[in-house]
């Protein structure tokens, strides 16, 4: 029962942080205006993938790390909350996500709303992913205030990404979407306005999908728009991701200039030129590992599906979904489930490859786009799958915090260190080691506030 004591003795110092209602609900509570915390007794991870710190101390004020390492100044008057055989890390922050496109099993624009957005927030949240960027299908009216929001502390999760984003006319992406969620530019001017306007709105970066979706789209991007893109993209001072698949589009997108590859390549194995490409040119890649394995994996109901972890985060109608024999049956047989498998199994090799060659890999999953990619339910597999591509457990972690809020240009989060935003995910055991232990969440810290994780740990249990 330590865990749940822990948890009790948490709730009560706080002011009593008092778990969600539902799957996607979330719960605050903050200290007193101006009160430090100090977590002793941990085990630090602090994101740069150094060597974890132990005994350590993390004290947190207005939002802010302030001491954090071994030997730790606590301030007089600071509430000590002992963290024996936790460690803290910091909070995850995922590159590429979306939000607003689905509710339960449904995808349809009509959830573009912020009661949908906040309560994927809360989960996220309650995941220990502190920072989000919803690359593309965003409604200025709804996403730009909510943005807003964010950034002043106001959601549960910090909030970047991009309005809009640029498709094909009768091409990608294959998405229901509301006509003022995406721009289908047909010729290069029309190319440059949608950049310009996106830019008015105060877009973090321009999205592009390219690809024919494995040839089921009748036509991809043409290269003259691509180029347009990114050249009025970088004018406007802003970074192109680029949506692709193969090989062959991924190339194409670094020949002209884009800055963030948004999925990893899954056709073939990447060359060392197509390596070095990427490295002298300091372009990022975000593998989306657990894109794939969605795919298959609630049809064949994988192991990780089935934990308390995991079904903590899902909906009544997705369990509901995933449940029906007949479901099972229909996606884990076929030509779409084998191209899930084989475009997996290609990623893992790719991302090992990549990272071995000292490319700049980011972090994300596509979660929020489909139902089968559940917030913060993905982030969790995507560090496993990274692993099993065969990085280490710290490598695996600074690609999720350190990396990640690199890749956003964020300078002020993604590391343990005083100064910088006290975003904090607190899990039992020691994921340095064992990257499963990072599925303990005791609880997670974002500006200064405190909720407990999905399922409540008791000492030695794993989920």
């Amino acid at each position: 029962m330590r865990r749940f004591l822990l948890t009790s003795a948490l709730c009560a110092a706080l002011g009593g942080v008092v778990p969600g209602g539902s799957a996607l609900a979330a719960s605050v509570t903050a200290p007193a205006e101006g009160e430090p915390v100090a977590l002793t007794h941990v085990r630090i991870v602090d994101g740069t993938g150094a060597a974890p710190v132990e005994d350590a101390t993390v004290v947190i004020q207005g939002g802010r790390i302030t001491a954090a390492g071994r030997g730790a100044e606590i301030p007089a008057g600071a509430r000590r909350l002992d963290r024996s055989g936790d460690t803290v890390l910091p909070g995850l922050v995922s590159d590429h996500m979306h939000v607003g496109q689905y509710e339960g099993v449904t995808v349809d624009s009509r959830f573009y709303t912020r009661d949908v957005i906040m309560q994927e927030l809360g989960q996220y949240r309650r995941y220990g992913v502190t920072t989000v960027a919803a690359l593309g299908n965003n409604a200025p009216a709804v996403f730009d205030p909510l943005r807003r929001e964010a950034h002043a502390g106001k959601t549960p999760a910090d909030l970047f990404g991009v309005d809009q984003g640029i498709g094909v006319p009768r091409g990608a992406p294959p998405v229901n979407v509301a006509p003022d969620q995406l721009f289908r530019p047909e010729t290069v001017d029309e190319a440059r306005r949608d950049v310009d306007r996106m830019a008015d709105e105060g877009t973090d970066l321009v999205k592009i999908w390219v690809d024919d979706f494995d040839g089921t789209l009748p036509v991809r991007m043409k290269p003259e728009i691509i180029r347009a893109v990114v050249d009025e993209s970088h004018k406007r001072h802003l970074r192109v991701a680029a949506h692709i698949h193969d090989l062959a589009d991924a190339e194409h997108v670094v020949d002209a200039g884009a800055d963030i590859i948004a999925h990893g390549v899954r056709d073939k194995a990447v060359t060392p030129e197509f390596a070095e490409r990427l490295k002298s040119r300091g372009i990022w890649y975000i593998a989306t590992l657990q894109l794939d394995e969605a795919g298959t994996a609630w049809a064949d109901h994988a192991p990780w599906t089935e934990t308390p972890f995991t079904l903590a985060g899902l909906s009544a109608s997705f369990l509901a979904q995933i449940s029906d024999p007949a479901w099972s049956a229909a996606h884990s047989h076929g030509k779409q489930a084998d191209f899930a498998r084989s475009s997996l199994a290609m990623n893992l090799r790719n991302l090992k490859t990549l990272h071995d060659a000292g490319v700049k890999i980011g972090f994300g999953t596509d979660s929020g786009a489909m139902p089968l990619r559940v917030p913060g339910v993905a982030e969790h597999r995507e560090l496993d799958l990274t692993v099993q591509a065969g990085l280490t457990p710290s490598e695996a972690i600074h690609i999720a915090t350190g990396n990640a809020a690199a890749l956003l240009d964020l300078s002020d989060r993604g590391v343990i260190a005083p100064g910088m935003r006290a975003d904090l995910l607190v899990v039992e055991g020691n994921p340095a080691a064992d990257i499963a232990d990072v599925h303990r969440i005791v609880e997670t810290w974002e500006n200064g506030t405190a909720v407990p994780g999905p399922v409540r740990q008791v000492s030695g249990a794993r989920q």
